[in-house]
């Protein structure tokens, strides 16, 4: 039987903020920091998270720390923090680009960064095409990344991400600053075919968790570019948060 996923969206970091897309690896806010108290508040009182048995965080600093503050209760309770560069944003501008691992190690000792792929965080050199900002590839690393939990034991996983890749390549949904969705994957009619979830109704007729985020789908791949645009630009297509383009501001 495969787990049920519950997916978060990091609270609000500098880039979001000022909508500055060039700000290296950025920190949460103070008005993310306190995002992160009001998830923190939902997901507690949540019984199905707290059946988590595993947690899984994008490496980019922004993340983590919407991790650990937020999900601090369950690693109290012996529960496991791995990091998977597979969960990272979309885009290679700098504030989608992560910090080296060794420095994380030292930075957030509480966190397995062991399994982190040892490319990381290059996104852009022909080694690193798994992680290139197109349409093939993302969706690409989207289902590598639910095909790898879809054969894990757990019966419960939290994955905390990116609002973009989270909506564009994995499952379709609007996700505001420190808002999460459950879902469950879908029945898979043969070897072939693709890894999809299905919302659980609680989050998808309330618009997320903490009901801040749009209730209407999109279309997976779209407002993916099909070839690498160049890093300049106004952050279109990015997926650097609040308004990445086509994204509707908060």
């Amino acid at each position: 039987m495969p787990p049920t996923l519950i997916l978060v969206r990091h609270a609000q970091a500098e880039h979001n903020a000022t909508k500055n897309f060039y700000i290296p690896d950025p920190d949460l806010t103070e008005e993310g920091h306190a995002q992160c108290a009001d998830l923190r508040k939902s997901l507690m009182e949540n019984p199905l998270v707290q059946q988590a048995e595993l947690i899984i965080t994008s490496p980019i600093r922004r993340v983590v720390q919407t991790a650990l503050r937020s999900a601090d209760w369950l690693l109290e309770k012996g529960i496991k923090i791995e990091a998977d560069a597979s969960w990272q944003e979309n885009s290679p501008k700098p504030c989608d680009t992560g910090t080296p691992v060794d420095k994380l190690v030292h930075e957030f000792p509480n966190v397995d960064f062991s399994k982190v792929d040892p490319i990381f965080p290059d996104k852009t050199s022909p080694a690193a095409s798994h992680y290139h900002f197109t349409r093939t590839a993302l969706i690409a690393r989207a289902q590598a990344a639910l095909k790898r939990l879809y054969e894990r034991p757990e019966k419960v996983i939290m994955v905390y991400s990116h609002s973009a890749f989270l909506r564009l390549a994995v499952s379709g949904y609007w996700y505001f600053n420190a808002d999460y969705r459950i879902f469950d994957f879908a029945s898979m009619d043969g070897p072939r075919d693709s890894y999809r979830l299905k919302q659980h109704e609680s989050t998808r007729e309330s618009g997320g968790g903490l009901g801040r985020s749009w209730i209407d789908p999109i279309v997976l791949g779209s407002e993916l570019p099909d070839e690498e645009p160049a890093v300049e630009g106004d952050g279109s297509g990015s997926g650097s948060g609040d308004g990445n383009g086509n994204e509707r501001d908060y």
